[in-house]
């Protein structure tokens, strides 16, 4: 596998810090099961861009995945899922047009301060489709409306959340950490291994919820190591 080094640019996270990627550069399309082995070494897919952090001067960014049948329920979990008792789920494995409009208004009204505002048809196709045509497109219904989609990727192994957005009002609801919580279970009904999460930053506010997923284990030094308790 041949890889490149991008030039340093403004950490999207952390606002004094500088950051730079290694990204895959292959020959010939990647397939799920290179992917799969991939993000067992850190890596993380954004569209079909295969990428890790490969900053110089910060190690903020942790591979996080969760080994999820070890995943234990904390109070506040267990208190979301009761919120959200009324909910249907389903799980769809293709894109639908009603997708998009959801998460053009998640975009545009919740990250609007962030580097995918304005949301675009091009830039949710580039982003959310998977290159594999394997992503699974879980569903939140409230009633009939559709007010949540996670999307996560799935690999031989593993499932890998990529993106969950949902309709701007229903914040109350904490949609962000159910749709983990439903992706762990889809995750251990599939007999997956475990639910990737992307990375782990402690100093930045937006991304230290998923600490709050215990176990977990998070990639550092070139391993996977066991974090059985909130960090901090």
């Amino acid at each position: 596998m041949k890889f490149g080094l991008t030039q340093a640019f403004p950490c999207s996270y952390l606002t004094d810090q500088q950051e730079q990627l290694l990204v895959l550069m292959p020959d010939l399309a990647p397939t799920a099961e290179h992917y799969d082995y991939l993000i067992g070494a850190g890596f993380r897919r954004s569209g079909l861009q295969i990428y890790r952090p490969h900053c110089q001067a910060c190690k903020a960014c942790e591979a996080i995945r969760l080994p999820v049948n070890q995943f234990a329920l904390s109070k506040s979990q267990k208190r979301i899922l009761n919120r959200n008792k009324d909910l249907i789920i389903k799980v769809s494995e293709q894109d639908k047009p009603e997708y998009y409009p959801l998460y053009e208004s998640y975009i545009n009204q919740r990250h609007a301060d962030g580097s995918m505002y304005p949301a675009s048809r091009q830039q949710y196709d580039g982003f959310i489709l998977s290159p594999w045509d394997n992503a699974l497109f879980i569903e939140f219904y409230a009633e009939t409306e559709l007010i949540g989609v996670a999307v996560t990727d799935n690999l031989p192994k593993s499932l890998s959340a990529l993106y969950t957005f949902f309709k701007p009002t229903e914040g109350k609801r904490s949609l962000g950490t159910y749709a983990i919580l439903q992706q762990i279970d889809l995750a251990k009904s599939m007999n997956k291994a475990f639910l990737y999460l992307g990375y782990q930053i402690d100093a930045c506010a937006k991304m230290n919820y998923k600490q709050n997923f215990l176990p977990h284990e998070r990639f550092f030094n070139e391993k996977w190591q066991l974090i059985a308790k909130k960090v901090g």
